[in-house]
């Protein structure tokens, strides 16, 4: 949970910016990310880089929490099966269960802190955390209205937990076997394990990262849209995952479109990534799980 939380706040202004170009909000929507991250301080304050942010973390802590205890449990189950797959492949199976248990579990808060983030200062809709939740329940169809966007999240958090976990892990196994003296050292609650300097976790969590994203991030683009439904004029044309995808791609094309605001995401997910594996591990130490 506190990885979760550390790797967030770390990113939340990107996180912001991310959301409002993804959707192409009308007041920054001419604007490149650089210029969107000196405009929103300009009309909204510096606070507004973190709108939204409270809500993100209501909802991170239980994510992270949940998605680093189901990825060691998963994989106790996969390599205990022993389900025919050799080296690092339960890695990957074991984080894309990871990811998609964290996901369900969290989503509506996701949908609340999309919502809360998409505002811009003078035309708020909801008031906060509590008042948004109440809106979308009563406005949206009930308890279904905090799901919309759910399978293009599943479909794409299946390859970035995956990816994300298996680059990782890989990275780290290979590092520690190849060269043990000069990436790792012993772990501070247990001298017989050994685990990767500080630095070293860091870089290994960013390319993690940097790989996971690239290969989820249309479905991301997918998800915001569906996610921000009736805020957005032409909620109309993106109903279904499929939908959303065509329409998208229609409108924008690939790189305006299902890839825009990637160049931010890496910039923004390279640090959350390598901060969020490299508390994980430093927490482990800490709480004696080694």
């Amino acid at each position: 949970g506190i990885a979760g939380c550390c790797a967030k706040t770390t990113i939340a202004p990107l996180d912001r910016v991310k959301i409002l170009l993804q959707a192409h909000n009308h007041h920054y929507k001419h604007l490149g990310v650089f210029s969107t991250l000196r405009a929103v301080p300009k009309k909204e304050g510096y606070l507004g880089l973190y709108k939204g942010n409270g809500a993100m973390m209501i909802r991170i802590f239980p994510y992270g929490a949940i998605q680093f205890m189901a990825f060691d449990q998963y994989k106790k189950v996969v390599i205990k099966k022993q389900l025919g797959i050799s080296g690092h492949v339960h890695q990957l199976m074991a984080g894309s269960m990871a990811g998609i248990t964290a996901v369900i579990c969290t989503y509506p808060l996701d949908m609340v802190r999309v919502r809360l983030a998409f505002q811009v200062k003078g035309e708020h809709k909801y008031m906060g955390i509590i008042h948004a939740f109440k809106m979308i329940y009563t406005k949206e169809g009930g308890f279904p209205g905090f799901y919309k966007g759910l399978m293009p999240t599943v479909v794409g958090m299946a390859p970035y937990a995956g990816f994300s976990f298996f680059t990782f892990g890989t990275l780290k196994s290979i590092g520690l076997a190849q060269a043990p003296n000069l990436l790792g050292r012993p772990s501070l609650d247990n001298p017989d394990v050994l685990v990767l300097k500080t630095h070293v976790n860091l870089l290994c969590g960013g390319i993690a990262g940097a790989i996971a994203q690239t290969i989820s991030y249309p479905l991301d683009v997918t998800r915001r849209r569906m996610q921000l439904g009736a805020v957005l004029p032409d909620s109309d044309k993106c109903l279904t995952m499929v939908q959303t995808l065509k329409y998208v791609y229609q409108q924008h094309g690939i790189r305006r479109g299902l890839y825009r605001g990637l160049s931010l995401n890496y910039i923004r997910c390279i640090p959350s990534q390598a901060v969020a594996f490299t508390t994980y591990e430093l927490m482990k130490q800490f709480l004696h799980l080694n």
